[in-house]
């Protein structure tokens, strides 16, 4: 069905995709067999540019033989599980999976299953990403000073096409002027990112800038000339495509994209929104209003006074034979001719810097009058002075006596307390959470606090591939359970509003365990740990999450 006019079409293609949904078609990167997943999607690949899109596992391996005969980093397929990987890719949403009968030649090869795999429009274009990182050379940066006359060229037959109502041409021209002003930003940032690396690294090779130097500095100022010598001429060329009908140009162009699941609405948003970009790179509307190119100009500029600063800091160190490359080489030679470690240790303190922290050390005035047995929570605090906290002095080293040190017990009495009664309002709302029916009545502020607060922990603990396992989370004296339930969803009522749950079921029962027990020494949890803490200081609840895997 195609829309007319300016009813909204239907979602197509990535629309129907959530962002969760897209962040799994990146899951294969982070699994185990991470590259036996990439030589896979590797072999679909290949087999999609010869025309062949839909593949049986056998013919997976076969292609997977042949890449290795050309790669010798791919993997044998003898030792993939490559069903196992086939499913998981599926469950990712990168491959579907479908069925083809026709490869039966008996009755019992009929009445198994035949699967055969291809790429998802989504898992093709996430495979596509992966292999632009994979393959992008990142020090293949260069700025492109020959598109300004293209860019002019193309502007001058716009303008006649549209004055003369050539519909087809001007969506020729304005796709291309689109196309070429986006590779020449993206050839700008890279290149201007690579200088910044240049200038920054601790390993530039001094040989190696100097070499290529004069070629760098001769790009940038080619670049330069060519943007100040086209950028009023750009200018007034687009002034005059505007002249011809800036409506018309528009339509004109969407009347001929061939986007068929865009609505004409759509389409003729999206092409004066290129347009706007557009002009707003080579003549913004106002006079006082500074053009993208006019920006690009400036930074030529100062990476042309970045890359001297750089030739000028390189050519003194030569000079003056000391530099950060010669500094680290003495520095290791001394460590290697150290003959004893304290004087090893030694050197490192003097170089670095890094010493102990002194305050741990200092003990009572007098060491009898404290126990040894008293733990560090019971033990009363030791003075220690300003100047050895914030200068690492002792008293005596510095002018003047120290002043002594504000411990501020006070405050921290009160936060304290605080946390005491914040943990004993979360266990009282989840002992009321745990008695109520969830839809049947809408939750307080409290309640909604601890159920939210165990949905974090119950959806933090999902891992990809775990299926539709239940998940269950334990905390402040109740059990979360999340089972899965496709095709319908759980609403909860709350004061602030309805909580929807799609796909599971949500289910809060008691949990004992993991409520404090005894004086509140000691807090159990769910996988059997114990911490154990002072007398007088509160024992938060227990938390525990596990995947019902």
């Amino acid at each position: 069905m195609v829309a007319t006019g300016d009813t909204p079409a239907p979602t197509f293609g990535l629309d129907d995709f959530g962002l969760d949904e897209r962040m799994r078609l990146f899951s294969y990167l982070t699994a185990d067999n991470r590259f036996g997943y990439l030589w896979v999607l590797r072999a679909f690949d290949a087999a999609r540019s010869n025309y062949h899109v839909l593949l049986h596992t056998s013919e997976v391996a076969a292609a997977l033989a042949a890449l290795r005969d050309r790669a010798p980093d791919c993997p044998d397929p003898a030792e993939l599980e490559l069903s196992r990987l086939l499913d998981m890719l599926v469950e990712w949403g990168v491959l579907d999976r479908g069925q083809d009968s026709t490869r039966a030649t008996t009755l019992a090869e009929y009445r198994n299953r035949h699967s055969v795999y291809q790429f998802t429009e989504a898992g093709y274009r996430a495979h596509r990403a992966v292999e632009n990182v994979l393959s992008a050379t990142m020090d293949d940066s260069t700025l492109s000073r020959l598109v300004f006359a293209d860019l002019l060229a193309d502007l001058a037959a716009l303008a006649t096409a549209n004055a003369a109502g050539d519909s087809e041409e001007v969506y020729r021209k304005l796709n291309r002027l689109d196309r070429a002003l986006a590779d020449m930003v993206e050839r700008a940032a890279r290149f201007y990112h690579m200088l910044g690396d240049l200038s920054r690294t601790n390993d530039l090779r001094p040989e190696t800038f100097l070499a290529h130097k004069d070629a760098l500095l001769a790009h940038l100022r080619d670049f330069h000339d060519e943007l100040q010598r086209y950028t009023p001429r750009l200018r007034t060329a687009v002034h005059e495509v505007e002249a011809t009908g800036l409506d018309r140009l528009v339509a004109a162009a969407a009347e001929a994209d061939e986007r068929i699941f865009r609505t004409p609405a759509d389409r003729l948003a999206d092409w004066q929104r290129r347009w706007d970009g557009l002009r707003s790179w080579l003549a913004p509307p106002g006079a006082d209003e500074i053009s993208e190119a006019d920006r690009l100009a400036d930074a030529t500029m100062a990476a042309i006074g970045d890359v001297l600063a750089l030739l000028r800091r390189i050519t003194e160190a030569r000079r003056g034979g000391v530099s950060r490359e010669s500094q680290l080489r003495h520095l290791a030679a001394w460590f290697c001719l150290v003959e004893t470690e304290p004087a090893a240790h030694a050197l490192f303190d003097a170089t670095f810097g890094l010493g102990a922290p002194r305050h741990v050390s200092v003990a009572f005035p007098d060491p009898e009058a404290i126990p040894t047995r008293h733990s560090w929570w019971d033990a009363p605090a030791v003075e220690l002075s300003r100047t050895l906290v914030t200068a690492g002095q002792l008293p005596g080293q510095g002018k003047g006596r120290p002043a002594r040190l504000d411990r501020a017990d006070a405050p921290r009495a009160v936060l304290r307390q605080r946390q005491l009664a914040e943990e004993q309002r979360l266990g009282r709302a989840a002992a009321e959470l745990a008695e109520l029916s969830l839809g049947a009545q809408p939750l307080d502020d409290a309640q909604t606090g601890v159920l939210l607060r165990m949905l974090d922990l119950v959806l933090g603990a999902r891992a990809p591939g775990a299926g539709r396992a239940p998940l269950v989370a334990a905390a402040h004296g109740v059990r979360l359970t999340l089972t899965p339930t496709p095709g319908r969803f759980t609403t909860v009522p709350t004061s602030a509003g309805a909580l929807h749950l799609d796909g599971y079921q949500v289910t809060v029962s008691r949990a004992d365990h993991t409520i404090s027990r005894g004086s509140g020494n000691t807090v159990t949890a769910r996988s059997g740990a114990t911490a154990t803490q002072a007398a007088g200081q509160p024992s938060p609840a227990a938390e525990s999450v596990r995947s019902g895997r």
